[in-house]
């Protein structure tokens, strides 16, 4: 059997789940289950006062993973100062797009809509549904920034919509 690569989870850390954002990890535990004995990954997500359990086994392929380093976020913000791409076709398919960008859990893609969505095209002001991922994204990209800089999701929130403005 080879020796497994998948990250430790200590009671403590921050992770990233793609569909629920940031948590934090509060204790790897075993279970028996239909008689076979399983590690689990328990996973609390405070904003949504939620409890998850990952199967250890399975958690990278869940797409649990650890919080972006510095200097990976730090590409991130850049990112979000670029140009934001051109609404193309139906919005009822960019919403799905869009939607699977924010939860892939992936930064970059979070933080491409998040810059896509800050400058509506032609001056317009965003449509409801337009913005309700603009606040997801910024909820999920501020909490990862929050656990990086050691911070609050406000003040992390705050310091991307400065970027956005900057950039605008």
């Amino acid at each position: 059997m080879q020796a497994s690569t998948a990250p430790s989870y200590t009671s403590g850390d921050f992770v990233v789940y793609g569909g629920h954002g940031v948590g934090q990890v509060v204790d790897v535990e075993t279970k028996t289950v239909a008689g076979t004995v399983l590690r689990f990954v328990v996973v609390r997500f405070e904003q949504e006062g939620m409890v998850l359990r990952v199967p250890f086994n399975k958690a990278a392929r869940a797409g649990l993973r650890p919080v972006s380093s510095a200097a990976a976020m730090d590409e991130v913000l850049t990112h979000l100062t670029g140009p934001p791409a051109q609404f193309k076709g139906m919005w009822s398919r960019r919403l799905v797009e869009l939607t699977a960008k924010i939860n892939s859990g992936n930064p970059l893609s979070v933080a491409e809509v998040l810059r896509d969505l800050s400058r509506p095209a032609n001056g317009k002001a965003r449509s409801p549904a337009q913005q309700m991922l603009y606040e997801k994204a910024l909820v999920r990209l501020g909490g990862e920034l929050a656990a990086i800089d050691q911070t609050d999701t406000e003040a992390a929130s705050a310091k991307l919509e400065s970027l956005l403005l900057s950039a605008a």
